[in-house]
């Protein structure tokens, strides 16, 4: 079956967070949701719950939550048992849950800059303080550095280590050696990892495949709050599904109790998205990875072409980390983001990340507007 990913869907003067942020001409490539429609499956089963015509208070169905478990099995050679499933709106609701679950005020939440803002945000939300290292860099791309994370990690009292895995913005996918010694730092320090799993459908890189780090030894699985969600690969983020998987009955518990009288249930259109997004769509997603490499040469042409840009390759997601610092410095610009913007494009600043100089820019979207938008780019630091 072929999809148009060049299709024309208008979403101005919707209710779309991405496109009434601005007023007037510009581009907006920042916050993550794709301009493409949903899957044709998801888009036909929503269609047939609404038809049903009553919403009444819902529970997750049988087929739904094998739909779950099916898809970890399936993409992951990981059986998971129905009862370590936490059903959730949504990721950022997830990350809040795990800091007010594990450990109390005034301890510390590790993890590493930069990184999605609500990594920044949640401990602070729950009474946490923020213990973190920047990642590095090489010329092959982003790397932790373990010693000094083993440094902060000594003396900062966290319990929890949240982790974004693939990595939200610099696209790499921690191979295997990377996560088992991010494995001994939680082993080591006793600490649960919170590991944010969502765009684990989203490799890019055909050397790269996704191992998820609960399933790296039972014992790191019993540590290990995994997030996952069909919202970013199958572009739903407004319908609010996600799920966590908690194989320690305790962690659990804790877990649940964190979310009483907080956290309202999955809506009954979230659930059908999902179970149809996880068991009907791999064409669509098969195709969507073409598209979005194709997407990804144009950027990473454009980039390099720019002077004063840089970027590393991207192994997933649909985000690229531009490095714009040099040339900020050398035209006397204060805010990257902020000129992109006089010059017609949105982009995220990366001071939201825990990196000021960076814009990060969302290439999912139809290759027409993509290259309207590089081109911003290269009139915009153009002298």
């Amino acid at each position: 079956m072929n999809f148009d990913f060049d299709a024309v869907v208008d979403r101005s003067g919707t209710d779309s967070v991405k496109w009434a942020k601005y007023a007037g001409d510009i581009i907006p490539l920042w916050v993550a949701d794709m301009d493409f429609a949903a899957p044709p499956p998801v888009i036909g089963a929503l269609r047939q719950r609404i038809d049903h015509g009553v919403f009444g208070y819902n529970q997750p169905t049988r087929s739904q939550i094998d739909a779950a478990t099916g898809y970890v099995a399936r993409k992951f050679d990981w059986a998971i048992d129905p009862e370590w499933l936490v059903w959730l709106p949504g990721l950022v609701s997830a990350l809040n849950v795990a800091c007010r679950a594990v450990g109390a005020d005034g301890d510390a939440v590790f993890t590493a800059t930069p990184i999605y803002p609500p990594f920044l945000s949640a401990p602070k939300f729950s009474g946490r303080r923020v213990a973190s290292v920047p990642l590095v860099r090489d010329s092959a791309g982003w790397l932790w550095d373990f010693a000094a994370a083993d440094a902060v990690l000594k003396t900062s009292q966290a319990k929890l280590f949240l982790l974004c895995h693939p990595h939200n913005p610099t696209g790499r996918v921690w191979n295997e050696d990377e996560l088992w010694q991010i494995a001994a730092l939680a082993e080591k320090h006793n600490l649960v990892v919170c590991s944010d799993e969502i765009h684990n459908d989203l490799i890019l890189s055909p050397s790269r495949r996704h191992r998820l780090f609960a399933t790296l030894s039972p014992e790191l699985a019993a540590r290990t709050i995994t997030l996952m969600a069909p919202s970013k690969t199958f572009n739903i983020p407004g319908l609010g599904c996600a799920f966590a998987i908690i194989p320690d009955a305790d962690l659990r518990r804790c877990f649940r109790h964190a979310m009483h009288g907080i956290v309202p249930h999955v809506n009954a259109l979230g659930m059908v998205a999902t179970e149809a997004a996880l068991t009907l769509c791999d064409d669509w997603h098969a195709a969507l990875l073409d598209y979005l490499r194709g997407n990804l040469r144009a950027v990473e042409r454009a980039v390099a072409s720019a002077a004063g840009l840089d970027m590393r390759p991207v192994e997933a997601t649909y985000l690229a980390w531009i490095d714009a610092r040099e040339f900020a410095a050398d035209a006397g610009i204060e805010n990257p983001a902020r000129w992109f913007e006089q010059h017609g494009l949105g982009l995220s600043d990366g001071a939201d990340f825990g990196a000021p100089g960076f814009v990060r820019l969302n290439f999912g979207t139809r290759r027409a507007l993509l290259d309207e938008a590089l081109a911003r780019l290269s009139r915009a630091i153009s002298p």
